[in-house]
């Protein structure tokens, strides 16, 4: 049986991807700001702060968010002149 999607809901699918964004940022956030914080500094020139790449997965979390929303937004308008995602299931 096919089925077609005839809307994608924004508020709910941003929420999802930007919660996985966020999360999935993490695996390579939390290392790279341990190995930079033991990295040796020039003298004249300042590192940043560790604690300032924990705040890259909050960054993840609105630009998913955004995008995705976006994106569920543009299928929703264009579902009538093109049609919608199809895909095809069994019992």
């Amino acid at each position: 049986m096919k089925i077609e999607i005839k809307r994608l809901s924004p508020h709910q699918n941003g929420k999802v991807f930007g919660v996985l964004m966020a999360i999935s940022s993490l695996i390579f956030v939390v290392p790279m700001a341990g190995i930079f914080s033991m990295l040796p500094t020039a003298a004249d020139k300042s590192a940043p702060p560790a604690w300032l790449f924990l705040l890259f997965p909050i960054f993840y979390l609105i630009i998913g968010y955004i995008t995705t929303a976006v994106a569920c937004l543009i299928y929703n308008a264009l579902y009538g002149v093109i049609g919608g995602i199809e895909y095809e299931s069994a019992e």
